[in-house]
C-alpha cells in the first residue's frame, strides 16, 4: 500500500457550475467543452461539470465528454440531496446524475437548522434521513460521492452538534470527502481555522466503528496513493475579500481539498479564486497542487477562460494579472532590474507570467532602458537616444498622452527615436461623413482614407455604424491587399476620456484603442481637440503595431 504524501492536496474546479452564476457570464456547451479541457491540460484533478437533470445543457455537455473524455480530471455532476419524505431511488433528479456516466460524484445537503426547518421546510431528522439515504443510493450505483455541506459555518456556529450529525450521517453512508461550505462568504480566516481544526479532529475517529470498517481505506481520486476515510475539503465564497485567505486557513488546519475557480467567478462577489490559491499553496506554503511545468501555464489558462467566457481578463489580478508584476516608478525599476526580489514576491515566470516596465511621466531612465531590452534594444544611459526617448515621451504626456496604457504606442515613439520605425503605409487624409436622421435609433457614417503603400496611392471608403467604425473599415479596406494579416486583426476596446472639461466643446480628447490578433493585444493612444483626430491616431498605430507584430514573429519562425 503507498500511502499519500502529507503535502498533497486535490483541487476542485468549479467554474463551469459555480462560475457561471456570475451575473453577465454565460457559456455554451462547447464553452464548457473547450474549458474543461483546457483545466484537464493544467492539471485539475476535479472538474464540476454543472447539474445534469436541472440543465439540458449540462447533461449533453457530459454526453459530449464521454465521447471525447478528458485525459486525466475526474468530471463530476453536481446534485442535491432528495426531496423531504421520499426515496432517492425514486427522485427524478438522480437518473441524469447517473446517466453522466462519471465515476464521482457530489451532492449537497443542509447543514444549518435554520434552512432545514425554514428552507427546507421540514424536521431535523427527515434532513439527515435525506443526506444518508441519497449517498447510500448513488453508492449502490457505484458511484464515489463527495459531500458539499451547504451554510457549514454558519451551522456549526449556530448548532454544532446537529451540523456535526449531518457530517456523520453522509460519512456512515459512504461519502468520501466532507467539503465544509462557507456559502454566504462571511466567516473570517480564524473562524474557519478553529471550525476545519475541530471537524478533522472529531471526523477523525469517523472511519472506525461505523460499520464501514472496510472502507477506511480507499484510492485516492487519480493516484494509487491510499487515503483515510473521511477526507476534509474547503469550499469559499468571496463576499468578504477573504475567500482565498479563508481556503489557505483551511488546509493549515487540514483540509486536503479546495474548491474555487478560475479568476474567482461566481455569484454576487464570487468564489474562492483557484488563480491565487493554487500559487500560494505550491510556491509559499510548500503543498502539491500540479505539476511545475502546469504550473506554469496558469496565466495563459486564466485567460483563455476570460476570453472564452468574454469577460475582459482583470489586468491587476494576483499572480496572472497584466500589472501583477508591473514596475512603474524609477527607482522601483533601477532596483528591480539590478535584483527583482526588491520588488516581486516571486519570480513571474513561475505562474507563466513575466515582468513588465510601465512607461509614465513619473518614469525615470531606468524605466526607458528596461523597456528598450524588453524589445531586444540594448541602451545604455549614455546613449543620446535614450534620453531622448525619455524626453519626448515626457513631453507628450504633458500634452496629455499616456503611455501607461498605451505600450503600442511607445514602443512605436522608440523605433522612431532610433531610426528604425518601419513605415508600412501612409495615410495622407480622411474625410468622414455622418448622417443624422430625425427619428432613427442608428446613423450611418462614411469614411474615405487616401493611402500611400510602397509608392502606389490608394482611395477607399467604407461605411460604419459610426465614424470611428468607418474610419477603421476604410483602412482596412485599403490595406487588407497589401497586408493580408489585417484581416486578423480586430479592434476589441475604445475608450475616450476629455482631458480639460472645461474648457467645454473645444476641449482635448485621448482615445485609446485596444487591438488584437486573436494571440496578442495592444493598446495605442491618440490626442486631440478633435475627437476623430484622436481616434484616428490610435487606430493607425494600431494597425501599424500589429504589422510590426506580425514581421518580428515571421522573422523568428524564419530563423
Amino acid at each position: 500500500m503507498t500511502m499519500t504524501p502529507s503535502n498533497q492536496l486535490w483541487i476542485y474546479d468549479t467554474t463551469l457550475r459555480d462560475g457561471t452564476q456570475r451575473e453577465g457570464l454565460s457559456v455554451s456547451i462547447e464553452d464548457k467543452l473547450r474549458i474543461a479541457h483546457r483545466l484537464d491540460e493544467l492539471g485539475i484533478p476535479f472538474i464540476e461539470g454543472g447539474w445534469p437533470g436541472a440543465n439540458s445543457k449540462d447533461g449533453q455537455f457530459f454526453q459530449q465528454l464521454q465521447q471525447n473524455p478528458l485525459k486525466q480530471a475526474e468530471v463530476v455532476p453536481f446534485c442535491s440531496t432528495r426531496r423531504p419524505h421520499t426515496k432517492a431511488r425514486d427522485e427524478p433528479m438522480l437518473p441524469a446524475i447517473l446517466a453522466a456516466g462519471t465515476r464521482w460524484v457530489t451532492i449537497f445537503g443542509k447543514s444549518w437548522d435554520l434552512h432545514v426547518t425554514a428552507g427546507l421546510k421540514t424536521s431535523l431528522e427527515e434532513n439527515l434521513a435525506m443526506i444518508a439515504d441519497t449517498i447510500e443510493y448513488l453508492r449502490s450505483q457505484g458511484r464515489r460521492v463527495i459531500y458539499d455541506a451547504e451554510h457549514w459555518f454558519d451551522g456549526y456556529k449556530q448548532n454544532p452538534d446537529y451540523a456535526l450529525q449531518t457530517l456523520k450521517a453522509a460519512v456512515t453512508a459512504g461519502a468520501e470527502w466532507l467539503v465544509l461550505c462557507d456559502t454566504n462568504g462571511g466567516t473570517l480566516p480564524h473562524e474557519v481555522s478553529q471550525i476545519v481544526k475541530d471537524v478533522v479532529q472529531v471526523t477523525g475517529d469517523w472511519g472506525l466503528g461505523t460499520g464501514n470498517e472496510e472502507k477506511t481505506l480507499t484510492q485516492s481520486p487519480i493516484t494509487n496513493h491510499q487515503l483515510p476515510i473521511p477526507q476534509i475539503g474547503i469550499h469559499t465564497h468571496n463576499d468578504s475579500e477573504m475567500a482565498v485567505a479563508n481556503a489557505l486557513a483551511a488546509v493549515m488546519a487540514g483540509a486536503k481539498m479546495v474548491q474555487g475557480t478560475i479568476n474567482g467567478y461566481g455569484e454576487r462577489c464570487g468564489n474562492a479564486n483557484l488563480c491565487s490559491v493554487i500559487p500560494n499553496l505550491q510556491l509559499k506554503l510548500g503543498y502539491s497542487c500540479i505539476g511545475e511545468h502546469q504550473l506554469n501555464q496558469l496565466t495563459e489558462a486564466s485567460r483563455f477562460v476570460s476570453e472564452v467566457v468574454n469577460l475582459a481578463p482583470d489586468e491587476h489580478a494576483p499572480f496572472v494579472g497584466r500589472s501583477a508584476f508591473a514596475h512603474k516608478g524609477g527607482i522601483h525599476v533601477s532596483a528591480v532590474e539590478r535584483n527583482p526580489l526588491t520588488y516581486e514576491h516571486i519570480q513571474p515566470e513561475l505562474v507563466g507570467n513575466h515582468r513588465r516596465i510601465v512607461i509614465s511621466e513619473q518614469s525615470g531612465l531606468s524605466n526607458v532602458l528596461a523597456k528598450a531590452r524588453t524589445c531586444g534594444i540594448e541602451l545604455d544611459k549614455d546613449h543620446p537616444q535614450a534620453r531622448q526617448i525619455l524626453h519626448r515621451m515626457k513631453e507628450l504626456e504633458s500634452q496629455g498622452y499616456q503611455f501607461e496604457a498605451a505600450e503600442a504606442s511607445f514602443i512605436l515613439l522608440m523605433y522612431e527615436a532610433l531610426s528604425c520605425r518601419q513605415q508600412f503605409f501612409e495615410v495622407q487624409g480622411f474625410q468622414v461623413h455622418c448622417d443624422l436622421v430625425e427619428m432613427k435609433e442608428s446613423t450611418n457614417s462614411l469614411a474615405t482614407v487616401k493611402v500611400a503603400v510602397n509608392g502606389k496611392n490608394i482611395l477607399e471608403a467604407a461605411e460604419g455604424n459610426g465614424p470611428v467604425a468607418a474610419l477603421d473599415a476604410a483602412l482596412r479596406k485599403a490595406l487588407v491587399n497589401f497586408y493580408p494579416q489585417i484581416a486578423d486583426f480586430e479592434l476589441t476596446d475604445y475608450k475616450v476620456r476629455i482631458l480639460n472639461g472645461h474648457t467645454g466643446t473645444s476641449a482635448k480628447t485621448r482615445a485609446l484603442v485596444e487591438s488584437g490578433n486573436g494571440q496578442q493585444r495592444w493598446t495605442t493612444v491618440g490626442v486631440s481637440s478633435n475627437i476623430l483626430e484622436a481616434s484616428y491616431q490610435a487606430v493607425v498605430e494600431g494597425l501599424e503595431y500589429g504589422l510590426l507584430l506580425h514581421f518580428q514573429a515571421e522573422k523568428v519562425l524564419k530563423v
